[in-house]
């Protein structure tokens, strides 16, 4: 029998995305362009449309207030686990990405050392996306294949040693990867015309000197081989600008997809200029969240990231502007999002940063903005990196059936309240190690649980209550702990999901 709200809540769902479709193609006929536009190491409170008052984003929150912001999207504590989830829309367990290789600790007893490369057994939404018709482009951080791809993927996992990488100016790997054996794993084997910037690399610093060199990879000339030098090269954001406007150009009167991924704010940070550096040396803090109040070399540090951030904000303008000058914005939708949490500066309203499964490490910004398609607001519904995929295919009219761990959240756009997704658990589990043991978790109506995986002890919060997660309520909530820890051990059997050597679990 079916329950009397669910059959309202359904018959709900079925008429909205009626509308939703009905009201797409009245827009036009073709599929809508989408702009995803991935930033690195960006953490929740580093936007102003999430209180921030001394890192400046004006048009960035100009998107943000004008379309649908979510207050609890959630990502994996570092990139390569959280671009794996949103490329493939899997979790870590399915693709064994559990962290960056090169940031695991410990031995082979204490982890299960992670996959670089995502393995083609893992269909990418670019893939789907393409065969649909879009025309799509890769501007970038990619960082779905590791630096020796032909090697790792012949190897008997699970390996016994974690995977390295060359040093930053070592670019004896180039050959190899563009090579036709290779270049399956790079966006032009999954379905984009182009790759502009994609590497191997977590970062830009492909130079002598790596994070310590002059130009960090920001300030031209660029040593990345897949980004071809151009005599006005100056500054890498405005670069990958340049390219994502001058394939929406190419391609205006199609529908495109932009994996827009942009490499900064991450590391190593590198002031705009001058004069922003200044600007941000001599601005009043923030006395709420903690920024720009540092003193010494950390304060200069958190000026570059301000200045990194504001170059930022200035290149989200130009591709807004060149949409309304060809009267695409009505066809375009953006999503703007992190791929994890904030690295080494400041939030006082969430404990941890990057690397953490505490809020700072995998809360991040995020909003959808489509005009006359999204009722404009914020909501509370939590989403994770696995959802991504399916609302591509949702947004495409795309019916997918392979495996996929996340849902789409289409539905949330009318400004309405979906139960199916605000009731639902979000799980995580990192079985490597980096800035805390491995560990799996749950997050169910406002609690989070954390069962480390080597002793099995368990930690649990009230994220309503208790955003800093300062009070650990699991000997004073028994029966909450317990229900929310039999669903995670359970999803854990019914996955099959791998636990690292040294741990006492069962499951």
């Amino acid at each position: 029998m079916i329950h009397k709200k669910s059959a309202i809540f359904f018959l709900s769902f079925i008429i909205f995305n009626s509308c939703f479709k009905d009201k797409r193609s009245s827009v036009n006929s073709k599929k809508p362009n989408i702009i995803f536009i991935l930033i690195d190491d960006l953490g929740y409170g580093d936007v102003g449309f999430n209180g921030s008052t001394y890192y400046e984003t004006p048009k960035i929150d100009a998107l943000a207030n004008e379309g649908l912001v979510f207050d609890n999207a959630y990502m994996y504590p570092t990139c390569s686990p959280s671009r794996t989830a949103l490329f493939t829309g899997k979790q870590s367990f399915r693709t064994g990405v559990y962290t960056v290789p090169v940031l695991e600790e410990g031995t082979n007893n204490e982890n299960i050392f992670s996959h670089w490369t995502v393995g083609r057994q893992h269909k990418g939404y670019s893939e789907l996306l393409s065969e649909s018709g879009y025309k799509m482009i890769h501007i970038g951080k990619w960082h779905l294949v590791g630096p020796y791809p032909t090697e790792e993927l012949a190897m008997d996992w699970p390996i016994k040693e974690g995977l390295n990488q060359p040093k930053p100016w070592d670019f004896s790997w180039v050959e190899q990867h563009r090579s036709e054996a290779v270049k399956q794993y790079y966006p032009e084997g999954r379905g984009f015309l182009k790759n502009i910037g994609g590497t191997y690399r977590g970062d830009p610093a492909l130079e002598v000197g790596g994070y310590n060199s002059e130009t960090g990879g920001y300030f031209a000339p660029f040593s990345n081989p897949f980004l071809i030098k151009k005599p006005n090269d100056e500054w890498l954001t405005d670069r990958l600008t340049d390219e994502a406007i001058e394939f929406m150009d190419e391609y205006k009167e199609t529908s495109f997809f932009i994996n827009l991924h942009y490499y900064t704010v991450h590391r190593p940070l590198r002031s705009r200029s001058d004069k922003l550096f200044k600007k941000y040396m001599n601005k009043k803090g923030d006395t709420i969240l903690g920024q720009g109040l540092e003193l010494g070399e950390k304060k200069k540090y958190v000026a570059r990231y301000a200045t990194m951030i504001e170059s930022l904000d200035d290149n989200i303008g130009r591709i807004v502007r060149f949409l309304e000058n060809n009267q695409l914005r009505e066809d375009t939708i953006i999503i703007f999002t992190s791929d994890n949490g904030h690295n080494n500066t400041s939030n006082n309203r969430l404990r941890g940063s990057k690397g953490m499964v505490y809020e700072g490490g995998i809360k991040v910004p995020m909003f959808v903005n489509w005009p006359s398609n999204i009722n404009k607001g914020r909501t509370n519904t939590p989403i994770e990196a696995t959802d991504y995929f399916p609302t591509f295919m949702d947004l495409a009219d795309i019916d997918y059936k392979g495996v996929l761990d996340g849902k789409s959240f289409t539905s949330l756009f009318d400004g309405k309240t979906d139960e199916d997704l605000l009731d639902r658990p979000l799980f995580w589990h990192i079985a490597s190690q980096y800035k805390h043991g491995t560990c799996s978790v749950i997050r169910k109506n406002n609690y989070k649980l954390i069962q480390f995986l080597k002793d099995g002890s368990v930690e649990l919060y009230n994220l309503e209550d208790d955003p800093m997660e300062s009070i650990d309520l699991s000997e004073t909530k028994i029966e909450i702990k317990e229900e929310l820890l039999n669903e995670l051990v359970g999803w854990r059997k019914n996955n099959k999901v791998p636990l690292p050597p040294n741990s006492i679990l069962k499951n």
